[in-house]
């Protein structure tokens, strides 16, 4: 039987995803050899019985017929918080990675998401219980940026009043990342997040971030890096990347990846025939070239971004589907340029060419969106690389297998 059929029978509709049963469902299907059943199967039972389908058997022989399939014999376990279409998930499963838990609150990136690895995410982080999230070894997740409350911990303090180490981070998600690491404690993480996070509030904001994670027991490294190595796309973004003391007493030799020696070109991207529906409209394009001398003539460089075929285009953001401006694609036989397709987005991220986007029920506005808040894959699977290469190098150098400080006790 395929996985597509039995999926079906556990998700007969859209509206199934609403209260979290899909999301029980589908992670008990997929996590049923690898001890994490016991976190979704009461819940999975109780959504079973609502949708009359209470004598299913997981134990179903099945072969998978989604594009990214777990692996059969993982080497770890991970979770994939605020996952939005799985970009990061595709780089730690390249490292034989089995995720045990998935977790996103858009409803159309879940689509996306289930699409292409056939499990539905679990839907608000701020709402799971910690104690109910399978045990892992490594956490990751592209965190939303959320200015903290430096003046709440500093009125706490004038007070003379205690204050715990997560009361900086209250009422952020990355409250919730932090909540998760102290209660589970795996071995390492992997954090993504825009460029300014560094510079945020005066550079407030990311020490906050930092002090916090080294509080939880965690030797942590940060870096920007940019994709345009990897794709041809300028798109800087912050790496945070922790190892947990506990666990690696002797510290662990972790560097973050150097870039390839290349240089990727937008023109290699493209797609040979793509839908007039995509070229600017008369309107639209007068519109943007008027704006950009508007500004040109204030002084600053606000404006269209009609790229260099030879070249690499500027950062692809959520806003991408109001009118294409920051990477527009020059047509030699057309005056007016036009914007990139959803699959040509994809590549841009660098997304593999099995990555469905079509046909599975999400608009091009959504997947422009999607891809907008992406990460760049092969920028993420390198530094997973490395991340997993320093794990298996510690292992080796002392003889011995680690595991989370939470599996070990």
């Amino acid at each position: 039987m395929k996985y597509s059929q039995i999926r079906k029978k556990l998700v007969p509709k859209e509206s199934s995803w609403i209260d979290d049963g899909a999301a029980y469902a589908t992670h008990l299907l997929q996590c049923r050899e690898n001890g994490a059943t016991k976190y979704f199967e009461n819940d999975a039972d109780e959504y079973l019985d609502r949708i009359k389908l209470d004598d299913f058997d997981y134990s179903i022989p099945f072969e998978y017929d989604v594009p990214f399939p777990p692996p059969k014999d993982p080497d770890f376990k991970f979770v994939d918080l605020f996952a939005g279409i799985g970009g990061i998930r595709l780089a730690f499963q390249e490292q034989n990675g089995k995720c045990v838990f998935s977790s996103e609150w858009n409803k159309y990136a879940k689509k996306t998401y289930d699409a292409n690895f056939g499990e539905v995410p679990f839907g608000d982080i701020t709402k799971t219980d910690e104690k109910q999230i399978p045990d892992h070894d490594i956490l990751v997740g592209g965190f939303p940026c959320q200015p903290f409350s430096i003046a709440g911990v500093s009125k706490k303090k004038s007070l003379g009043k205690q204050h715990g180490f997560l009361d900086e981070t209250q009422g952020t998600l990355f409250f919730d990342v932090c909540r998760i690491l102290k209660e589970k404690e795996p071995k390492a993480f992997l954090l993504e997040n825009v460029k300014n996070l560094t510079s945020h509030d005066k550079g407030n904001t990311f020490k906050v971030i930092q002090e916090t994670l080294k509080k939880l027991g965690y030797s942590v490294k940060a870096k920007v890096l940019d994709a345009k190595y990897y794709v041809p796309q300028h798109r800087e973004r912050i790496f945070i990347v922790g190892f947990r003391e506990e666990v690696f007493p002797n510290g662990i030799d972790f560097t973050f990846p150097e870039p390839p020696q290349y240089s990727p070109r937008i023109k290699d991207i493209l797609q040979k025939r793509v839908d007039p529906k995509y070229t600017l409209s008369d309107k639209l394009w007068n519109y943007l070239q008027q704006y950009a001398q508007k500004h040109r003539e204030k002084g600053n460089g606000f404006g269209f971004g009609l790229v260099n075929l030879d070249g690499v285009s500027r950062t692809l953001s959520a806003r991408y589907y109001k009118d294409g401006s920051e990477v527009l694609i020059p047509q030699s036989k057309k005056r007016n340029p036009r914007r990139l397709t959803p699959e040509e987005c994809k590549r841009l991220m660098g997304f593999p060419e099995e990555f469905r986007v079509k046909n599975i029920g999400v608009s091009d506005t959504q997947l422009y969106k999607q891809f907008g808040n992406s990460v760049a894959v092969p920028v993420v699977t390198a530094v997973a690389k490395q991340m997993v290469d320093s794990i298996k190098e510690y292992e080796k150098v002392h003889g011995q297998k680690t595991a989370s400080a939470k599996q070990a006790s």
